[in-house]
């Protein structure tokens, strides 16, 4: 069914649920795989006089090479093809979402999956969602794992009500 599936991830255990469900997908159906990480130097860093956003721009990229590693890792132990992708965002021109969009793009992806926090109200308003904005920018099919995914949670204990003394 799908032949090219994107994946960005970026070290958290969000993006870590979706790199697992990536991996089973491309695993079911022979599919090449496409980790990316996004490096994004956010614009305030180049602000301050004391601030080299060379030396930021380092660090993302270091970072990214060792979340991308791990991601290659993975894919090696369960016998997925494909390669990982480091991309920035233009500090002038774009955002995660579109770098990634981009990337979808540019792979011929077939579908992205990717990591959601489940944010309501106003910790969504606050914080905003790369995810939400991918969704909405995309012209792929998007796969989005929520970070407490219902399959994953452990089995609820459900007992029985105690009816006037009686145990039922």
């Amino acid at each position: 069914m799908y032949t090219r599936i994107l994946v960005p991830i970026d070290g958290s255990e969000t993006s870590a649920h979706a790199l697992d469900a990536a991996l089973e997908l491309a695993h079911e159906n022979d599919a090449e795989l496409k980790p990316v990480y996004v490096v994004d130097v956010p614009q305030l860093m180049y602000s301050g006089p004391a601030c080299d956003p060379s030396l930021v721009r380092e660090a993302f990229v270091k970072e990214g090479a060792l979340v991308l590693a791990d991601a290659a890792a993975k894919m090696l132990r369960a016998g997925v093809k494909g390669s990982t992708l480091v991309v920035e965002v233009d500090p002038l021109g774009d955002d995660i979402a579109q770098r990634i969009t981009a990337a979808a793009k540019e792979f011929n992806a077939d579908l992205v999956v990717m990591g959601t926090h489940g944010r309501r109200g106003w910790r969504r308003l606050v914080l905003g969602s790369v995810a939400e904005r991918f969704l909405r920018i995309s012209t792929r099919p998007v796969l989005l794992v929520p970070l407490h995914s219902v399959g994953k949670s452990e089995p609820r204990q459900v007992s029985t009500p105690d009816v006037a003394g009686a145990s039922l």
